[in-house]
């Protein structure tokens, strides 16, 4: 029968037992329970703190991307149209080189027509003269006698229009 108290049920001792458990449930909760919540909830607010943050970066990053993007497309609109511009200037700038070569060109040309028509003039002239007075010397000749100068190049001066009227 030895056996039997061992296994026996003491009544007070579970009863004791139950009331330090519930002591312990108590202090435990009061202590140790409600201080880590607080933990855990100042942890999860301070997390999602860092997550509203952070979303907020992003979005500020997004806008900045996005605005860095428009910017730098006008700023190749700017380029573009700047280039196009330069483009235009430059070719007005050739068109009037190129125009003022041309009217140079052409001042040129006629200065040198003006030039080779003068000496051409000169250059009848003086082949008028040489011919008169090879002429008079060869009327002299031939003739014999000594006619008058005017005389001399009033016919050689109409025989040299008549020569000129047929070229």
């Amino acid at each position: 029968m030895q056996s039997l108290e061992v296994i026996s049920i003491n009544l007070w001792d579970v009863l004791i037992s139950l009331a330090n458990l519930a002591i312990l449930f108590v202090l435990i909760k009061k202590f140790l329970y409600k201080p880590v919540k607080k933990v855990i909830a100042a942890r999860q607010e301070a997390i999602a703190k860092e997550y509203a943050e952070a979303e907020a970066a992003r979005t500020s990053a997004e806008a900045s991307r996005t605005e860095y993007a428009q910017k730098l497309s006008g700023a190749q609109d700017e380029v573009d149209a700047m280039l196009e511009e330069a483009t235009m200037n430059a070719n007005r700038r050739g068109e009037r080189i190129v125009a003022d070569a041309q009217d140079k060109a052409d001042g040129i040309i006629r200065q040198a027509q003006t030039e080779a028509e003068m000496e051409k003039k000169k250059a009848q002239a003086t082949i008028r003269r040489e011919i008169t007075d090879v002429s008079a010397a060869l009327t002299e000749k031939l003739l014999g006698r000594e006619m008058s100068a005017d005389d001399h190049r009033a016919m050689i001066d109409s025989f040299l229009d008549g020569i000129g009227e047929e070229q």
